[in-house]
């Protein structure tokens, strides 16, 4: 069974500075971004809420892990004089709906994940940066060294116990701009349930009411009783690394974004389809396919390697009943490919589209309720070994968020979660291109950029 080692952290201290190096568009020099962070503070709800336990669904268990997200503001009406006082106040108001997000996670009796709703608030920090927010660079091709700079971190945190599920630092710029950098936990919502509640958020400092009132009840989620395990869950397989491709990640890790766009996306659906063994092909199963097939290559897997490929589907709609409108949860379900590498690189580029394909169809109610039950006999997690997890967010509307400075002029992911994750996000004004994100050791990183030359 997986543990949880407790963590505290203390909010004591000065102000503090922290730097990284960016790149200065203008001359191609490099310049010192400094950010001064004022002492952080605890925002509980503004109305009274409900103290207890609150219930984790076994879907929220499989992916505790910690989201940061950045959100570029600037406005050529307004300056950002009160942002963060807007911001703050707003954060308050909005927990009233959400206020399990005030609380700290700890361990049930059943040795799961559960909310202690303490009202003990979400941690608020005020930061001031000292030159323009353009000179963050492209952040749709995220440099972590300088981004990691624009949320706040608990110094010395090494577990997620304790620890707030909510963090949110504002940092003005000197152009009058400013950065809502958040730190949120991914078993309180999924992507579709972020963007909802930063959505939320932003109605509130608008004086809004919310468009989609969070739905929290997640015992609709329960295991069933007795269990009932239907399927193999194959996301839950430890593959052997037979390859060592471990070994590689120890060196020098490269982290690259490249941009496909609208007419490269379509020749990787005619691509799929052109053997005429596949009927249709969804942008996604063609460009999954593709990176997988790439990324195997340049981790230079032997022959006989297995290798998985992990990727999640919204369930929302695919139960029954589907998931209330406003579901304040992760309603996704993993599922997933496996296969050997050679297998994947030697047969047509329809089969590994195919493979996928057979993934998505996996996932009916039936499925998914398995996947819920076999975690609660289990308490199994995911296993990343000789995987690719890719996860999308292509689809999901964090440009729409507005605090009353208009909508961000960026919004993007600060870093990747894990080595084995890849990011599709989307790009561009009308948002038809995707960008993959992805982190490699150097010398697969030459590999894998040749094979984006299509």
């Amino acid at each position: 069974m997986a543990t949880f080692p407790l963590m505290s952290f203390s909010l004591q201290g000065a102000e503090t500075i922290v730097g990284c190096v960016i790149m200065d568009k203008s001359n191609s020099g490099v310049s010192r971004l400094s950010v001064k962070q004022g002492k952080p503070t605890l925002l509980s709800p503004a109305e009274e809420t409900e103290k207890g336990l609150y219930f984790l669904s076994n879907l929220d268990q499989n992916i505790a892990v910690i989201v940061r997200t950045i959100y570029c503001f600037k406005s050529e009406e307004k300056g950002n004089e009160n942002a963060a006082q807007v911001i703050k106040d707003a954060l308050r108001k909005v927990l009233s709906h959400y206020h399990p997000l005030a609380g700290r996670l700890t361990i049930s009796s059943e040795g799961k994940l559960v909310v202690d709703c303490t009202r003990e608030g979400a941690l608020f920090v005020e930061a001031e940066a000292n030159c323009k927010m353009e000179e963050i660079g492209d952040i749709t091709k995220p440099d972590p060294e300088t981004l990691r700079k624009l949320v706040y971190d608990i110094p010395g945190a090494n577990s997620i116990l304790e620890m707030p599920l909510l963090v949110a630092q504002v940092t003005k710029f000197q152009c009058g701009g400013f950065v809502l950098g958040l730190c949120m936990n991914h078993c309180m919502f999924d992507g579709i349930g972020a963007m909802e509640f930063v959505n939320s958020w932003g109605e509130t400092a608008r004086g809004l009411p919310l468009t989609v009132p969070p739905f929290s009840d997640r015992t609709i989620l329960k295991a069933r009783i007795p269990p009932k395990i239907e399927y193999l869950h194959r996301e839950f397989a430890e593959i052997e690394d037979e390859s060592s491709t471990d070994e590689l990640y120890n060196g020098e890790m490269l982290y690259r974004s490249f941009c496909f766009k609208p007419e490269k996306l379509k020749k990787l659906k005619k691509d799929a389809m052109e053997n005429g063994v596949l009927e249709k092909c969804s942008t996604f199963e063609a460009l999954s396919a593709f990176v997988w097939r790439a990324r195997t290559k340049a981790l230079n897997m032997l022959p006989d390697q297995q290798t998985k490929l992990l990727f999640a589907v919204d369930g929302r709609t695919k139960f029954n009943p589907p998931l209330p409108k406003g579901y304040f949860g992760n309603g996704i379900v993993l599922t997933n490919s496996i296969c050997e590498a050679g297998e994947l690189l030697d047969k047509p580029f329809s089969h590994a589209v195919g493979l996928i394909q057979d993934a998505v169809k996996t996932v009916t109610y039936d499925y998914m309720r398995s996947a819920i039950d076999y975690f609660e006999v289990t308490r199994a997690r995911p296993s990343l070994s000789s995987t690719l997890l890719i996860t999308t967010w292509s689809r999901l509307s964090f440009h729409t968020t507005d605090f009353g400075w208009g909508e961000p002029v960026l919004s993007g992911p600060v870093a990747l979660p894990e080595k084995e994750v890849i990011l599709f996000l989307s790009h561009g004004k009308e948002r038809k291109s995707i960008n993959v994100l992805l982190g490699l050791p150097a010398s697969a990183m030459n590999v894998f950029q040749e094979q984006m030359k299509i």
